[in-house]
């Protein structure tokens, strides 16, 4: 399924007024709040953790919207790069031989993780991203669930339903700081991909994959390498979640919902754009954590109905709202309404 998008993107070398000066102080203020909260008093461990796994999310979102934004290939089974690192990850470090444990360093386990997940990408990537329409998307999904069920089955290396643990090393601290300049690289490199040829050519992509290939772009290749970067940043960061977590199973290291946000999130922020992951799944997640909080019996009837009010009234995303060239609210709704703005005289023949 191919998602499009008609707004351009802020402060990504789009067409139309530039926001960038502006949007990379937003960037800088916020990266140095982000650094200074563990100095903070009251900010525990607790704290820590969860800011860790916020960052988390947005690195998926990221990753999500290189093929998702970018080239307009919706992956519905996004998060089995996440599974694969983590699960790469717990297998190097959990190795024993005859009772001693001889497993490897965290750094390179994770770092092979990262690798595997992303030669798996590009093999399934170069096999299906062929596919247009929802045929793409139903594909990543199958391949979601089919990697899932093979780590479950597979007991003698996976550990099956059980799982694996991790030698616990529980620095908080350094998780976040880890994690906070890596979703820093991810985002800058995110902008500065956006910026390039190979960026404009994704984007050519999403808009008419045909007339692309008509201009000589060789689109496969372009889809499978962002793919393929997309499945190796994703299993890096599912790596250094396993880490953390000290423990992994079938259930918690592949899950639908994990997808879900980065969608969601995406969405929220502003699709193809290089602020908007950031954006919607910081929002999304603090929202989540308040509808948990007041509406637990309640909180994923008022997730959907927000997904619902997203694609209705946000089309363009919360970043698509601060573009001079966006379109307001009010616009908006009397369009959804059927209603025609004042002012508004495009029916009208020439």
């Amino acid at each position: 399924m191919k998602a499009t998008t008609s707004g351009a993107d802020i402060g990504t070398g789009s067409r139309g007024p530039r926001l960038g000066p502006v949007l990379v102080g937003v960037s800088v203020g916020l990266l140095a709040l982000l650094a200074a909260l563990p100095a903070l008093p009251g900010v525990g461990d607790a704290t820590l953790f969860t800011l860790t796994l916020m960052l988390t999310s947005v690195a998926v979102a990221v990753n999500w919207n290189l093929t998702g934004g970018f080239t307009g290939y919706v992956d519905f089974g996004h998060a089995a790069w996440f599974g694969i690192g983590a699960y790469t990850t717990a297998i190097l470090m959990s190795l024993q031989a005859n009772g001693p444990q001889i497993g490897w360093a965290a750094p390179t386990a994770i770092i092979l993780g990262a690798v595997v997940a992303g030669a798996l990408a590009a093999a399934i990537g170069r096999a299906t991203m062929r596919l247009k329409g929802p045929y793409f998307s139903i594909a990543l999904l199958g391949t979601f669930v089919a990697v899932r069920e093979i780590v479950r089955v597979s007991g003698g290396l996976t550990g099956g339903g059980v799982g694996l643990t991790l030698p616990p090393y529980l620095n908080r601290p350094l998780f976040y700081y880890v994690q906070l300049a890596l979703v820093a690289g991810l985002v800058a490199f995110s902008w500065w991909l956006r910026s390039t040829r190979f960026g404009a050519a994704l984007v050519a992509i999403r808009e008419d994959e045909v007339g692309a290939e008509m201009r000589g772009i060789d689109t496969t290749r372009l889809k499978v390498t962002v793919f393929s970067f997309a499945g190796f940043s994703t299993g890096l960061f599912g790596g250094l979640w396993a880490y953390q977590n000290t423990f992994v199973d079938p259930d918690i290291a592949f899950v639908e919902v994990r997808t879900v946000d980065a969608v969601m999130g995406t969405m929220l922020g502003g699709l193809g754009t290089v602020a908007g992951p950031v954006v919607g799944t910081m929002t999304l997640f603090w929202l989540r954590e308040l509808l948990w909080v007041h509406l637990l019996d309640y909180h994923l009837i008022a997730q959907g109905v927000l997904l619902i009010v997203i694609v209705l009234f946000l089309p363009r995303g919360l970043v698509g709202m601060v573009d001079p060239r966006g379109t307001s609210i009010t616009t908006m709704w009397r369009r959804w309404l059927g209603r025609r703005p004042r002012g508004d005289e495009s029916w009208k023949e020439p």
